[in-house]
């Protein structure tokens, strides 16, 4: 194996050969990709149940089914999208023609979470390729199996000098950060965010984080409780909670809430039954260390459903928390898992002052059949991205781009925006040879008006 500089090395050496910048090659090698992970389906499934107990169905539509229907779009648009665009000239260059070229950056270093470790690592590299970069991904260390799959597809997909999966702990990753490369891009923790960015900056490298935060649910009195508790136990208990854009807690008129929680309860009970620890469909926390900080989060709150906890085992129940202090161990930092506080609110001031208590999420969802209540909330807030009357779905539409805001993160990707990403808009402008207007050369005397009024003219 070789060393991480060895690797790079070779990667630069092979961007500057021109090959990435190939489009028939970049197809060629998503094309194979494609085939490489329809034939990995299964061990797909297998690899993220050994993990931490992942139900199928939701590694398809949450991972698999994603990866390949971001394949599917790149294949069929990546000419289009690599292709030199056409902008308007300035008269003020006249005669010139102009584009945007669409640059790779050239190697890219890709740090993937252990959340959705599938869809997380491969939808970026997926993107890079296409926009003609190399790779070197470092998937997540706590889901083994899974980093392993991912490894193994790399090598029978990409020769070393354009993609590599280079696996290991903390320390891999920061020798990786210690190199100089063309873009970051990192998915994870806010904590961990900094310390990316701060690697970023000792090179000036372009990075784009994608973090996480406490994303608000705002429930107002015009809803379908039934309906809204169904979404929510839905997208609050998919992959156990472990997404960072999860609803981490809920606010809601003050008069419905106790009919909202008799609904979850039920909702809940449905989808998991009375004994969710025997559940199928219920994911475990990622770790024993995991399940203790959010155990930990427990010790304080009022549980009035589930709160049954097996650090052994890494399990925690489906739980409703009611009405928690704003500066508990609950809501002092994103929960990721299965653990839902219940806030309420009466007035719009009482909305303002448990959001504006935080720093900006990456998404905030709103329930409500109240128009200007919904316009009014998305325009108030500053939040990555958010759906109106569910949870999560924005994420699976790839015309929507995808990013956090603050400490939630920089940047976006999702379809063309990741390729976009992952690409630098080279400006160029082919300036004719059939006319020189001499009004820009020197001797300038008696020319000041005339410049003038050329600029008022065509501005």
């Amino acid at each position: 194996m070789n060393t991480i500089p060895e690797i790079l090395s070779k990667q630069k050496d092979f961007f500057k050969s021109q090959k990435t910048k190939d489009i028939s090659y970049r197809l060629s090698l998503l094309k194979t990709l494609k085939q490489e992970i329809i034939s990995n389906e299964q061990a797909v499934y297998e690899a993220l149940k050994k993990d931490f107990k992942k139900p199928e169905f939701e590694t398809f539509i949450s991972e698999f089914g994603l990866v390949i229907s971001e394949l599917n779009l790149v294949i069929r648009s990546l000419k289009k999208w690599a292709k030199p665009k056409r902008v308007k000239s300035s008269m003020l260059t006249f005669p010139s023609q102009d584009y945007i070229y669409k640059e790779p950056y050239g190697n890219v270093l890709i740090i993937a979470p252990w959340n959705y470790p599938f869809l997380l690592a491969i939808e970026p590299l997926i993107m890079a390729i296409a926009a003609g970069n190399t790779v070197v991904l470092k998937p997540s260390e706590l889901t083994k199996h899974t980093a392993q799959l991912i490894t193994n597809i790399i090598q029978k997909v990409f020769p070393k000098t354009v993609a590599i999966s280079v696996e290991g702990n903390a320390e891999i990753a920061t020798e990786l950060l210690t190199q100089k490369w063309d873009y970051i891009f990192f998915t994870g923790s806010v904590p961990v965010g900094k310390i990316v960015a701060r690697a970023a900056a000792n090179n000036l490298t372009p990075v784009t984080l994608e973090l996480g935060g406490k994303s608000p649910c705002i429930i107002d009195e015009t809803v379908n409780l039934k309906l809204v508790a169904r979404r929510i136990s839905w997208g609050k208990f998919l992959n156990a909670g472990q997404t960072c854009i999860s609803a981490d807690y809920i606010i809601i008129k003050s008069n419905i809430k106790d009919a909202f929680v008799e609904a979850l309860k039920t909702e809940i009970t449905k989808r998991y039954g009375v004994a969710p620890k025997e559940s199928p469909d219920l994911p475990r926390i990622i770790n024993k260390r995991n399940a203790l900080r959010i155990a930990d989060m427990l010790e304080d709150s009022q549980v009035i459903f589930g709160g049954d906890v097996d650090v052994e085992n890494c399990y925690i129940a489906p739980t409703i928390i009611d009405t928690p202090n704003l500066d508990s161990k609950i809501m002092s930092d994103e929960i990721f898992g299965p653990v839902l506080p219940i806030l309420t609110y009466n007035t719009a001031q009482d909305i303002e002052n448990i959001i504006w208590n935080y720093e900006k999420p990456l998404a905030l969802y709103v329930f409500s059949n109240h128009s200007a209540f919904v316009e009014q909330t998305i325009k108030k807030f500053n939040f990555g991205g958010g759906v109106v009357n569910d949870l999560l779905i924005h994420f699976g539409n790839h015309r929507l781009p995808f990013g956090g805001i603050g400490s939630s993160g920089m940047g976006a990707y999702h379809g063309k925006t990741g390729f976009d990403t992952f690409s630098h808009n080279k400006a160029i402008s082919k300036r004719g040879n059939w006319s020189d207007p001499g009004v820009r050369y020197a001797p300038y005397k008696g020319k000041l008006e005339l410049l003038k009024k050329m600029f008022k003219y065509f501005s």
